[in-house]
């Protein structure tokens, strides 16, 4: 098939790098011009695990890059909208480069397509663009037909997540539909079928609701953990207890820092929204938001408290492991890293940093700020620090040289964001090691 993704951000680049990869010809638009002469050029700045081999192996071959939009949707049969649907000032969704990307379509649109939404996008919205794409069309006699394709990708899995998908969710109003989606799918559903085919205003919501779900998890598991700490429990044996029930599962249930990333808190705060424009409170899913901003709270505050109050931060050195928002991606979208950061230097406090792959995002955000200092060795960016902060799950950081980092350290203390290490064997250690829902062992 002939496929067009306008849009070539971390959802256009894996569903176009994947369509083609399967042997469809695909065509990746974008308005910016510099990123796509860089992605002509092989240059891939996101980070996305197997992607950049992805795309350099399939281009110029059934990959393709454009700034021309009336080339792209002439030499496309299926064309997917894949542009930011960001979060704005009042939490609702900016549907400004949709619109627009709805209006280049509409443009250059000659002939019959299929033009599929797949950017996270409120209920009804689907609509609203194929409005917008029928004003614009130039002429008369140019039909098309109008679906909604929601993506369901993990950052830093995104190419193993479309290339196995556990479900592939289709919004349609016409039922000849369903063909063109079972074929274009067909090498994703190999195993067993995994297309799921619904009304356009379902499978709009049933993003939303996905999400929801999973921030629920997330909030609730965080909010025992506070309540396991107060009363002398061990939120780690909690999990293991609760996830052996089949009807929970262990997914989404590990206890941390928080949620972080662009999607959960902009789905939330994108589906309140809209709620209350249809007169519906959604009093648990406001809930959710406000538990995992108190959740960075009260880790930030185990790490005040240790040191006598927000007074004794000031002249005092932190290293910090982890600065994406998780592992496998270099996004720092709502990254927990950039509100310990921004709240120790509030407090006249130092940085060393270290990421295996997103130092240069969090460069970039504080600009060469005069308290913060990256390293590319991260036991050297331990070295005469007070303690280490550790805050995104990396695989390297599962089994590191506790001898050395106790050498580096000024003294053996680690605050765990994400619980990584076994609390009796860093105590038989020799660390002061506190962790998220667990006494600190004396």
């Amino acid at each position: 098939m002939n496929i067009a993704i306008i849009g070539s951000g971390n959802v256009g680049l894996i569903t176009g790098a994947c369509f083609a990869d399967v042997g469809n010809k695909v065509i990746c638009y974008d308005i910016d011009a510099d990123k796509i002469q860089k992605f002509n050029d092989g240059k891939i700045d996101i980070y996305e695990s197997g992607l950049n081999r992805l795309i350099n192996k399939n281009l110029n071959s059934s990959l393709f890059f454009s700034e021309d939009i009336n080339h792209t949707v002439r030499q496309s049969d299926i064309i997917f909208l894949t542009v930011g649907t960001p979060m704005g000032k009042s939490g609702e969704t900016n549907m400004e480069y949709m619109y627009s990307a709805a209006e280049d379509v509409g443009s250059s649109l000659k002939s019959s397509k299929l033009i599929v939404t797949k950017s996270t996008i409120p209920v009804g919205e689907t609509y609203k663009v194929k409005q917008i794409i029928q004003k614009h069309i130039i002429g008369n006699n140019v039909e098309f037909n109008i679906a909604n394709n929601p993506e369901f990708l993990k950052e830093g899995k995104g190419i193993s997540d479309f290339m196995s998908p556990d479900r592939i969710v289709v919004g349609i109003d016409d039922p000849e539909l369903m063909e063109v989606f079972s074929n274009l799918y067909r090498p994703f559903s190999v195993n067993h079928e995994k297309l799921i085919f619904m009304d356009i205003l379902s499978s709009e919501l049933t993003k939303y609701a996905a999400n929801a779900m999973l921030a629920t998890r997330i909030s609730f598991m965080n909010e025992l953990s506070i309540l396991a700490e107060k009363s002398g429990a061990d939120i780690n044996n909690v999990r293991k207890g609760i996830g052996s029930d089949e009807r929970i599962g262990y997914d989404y249930i590990y206890p941390s820092v928080g949620y972080g990333g662009s999607c959960f808190t902009k789905d939330l705060n994108s589906i309140i929204d809209f709620s209350e424009k249809l007169n519906c409170d959604l009093k648990i899913i406001k809930s959710v938001e406000k538990a995992n901003l108190k959740q960075r709270d009260y880790f930030l505050n185990k790490i005040i408290r240790r040191f006598g109050g927000e007074g004794a931060i000031k002249g005092k050195v932190f290293s910090i492991w982890g600065l994406s928002f998780k592992p496998g991606t270099n996004d720092i979208r709502g990254a927990i890293s950039i509100y310990i950061i921004d709240e120790i230097l509030r407090l006249g406090g130092s940085l060393n940093l270290y990421d295996p792959k997103a130092s240069e995002n969090i460069k970039n955000l504080f600009n060469d700020t005069e308290d913060i200092t990256f390293f590319d060795d991260k036991y050297e960016a331990v070295k005469c620090a007070e303690a280490l902060i550790l805050l995104t799950e990396w695989p390297e950081f599962r089994s590191p040289d506790f001898s050395l980092l106790k050498t580096n350290l000024k003294q053996p203390l680690i605050f765990d964001g994400k619980n990584q290490f076994d609390k009796y064997h860093m105590k038989d250690i020799g660390f002061e090691y506190h962790q998220i829902g667990v006494p600190l062992l004396k």
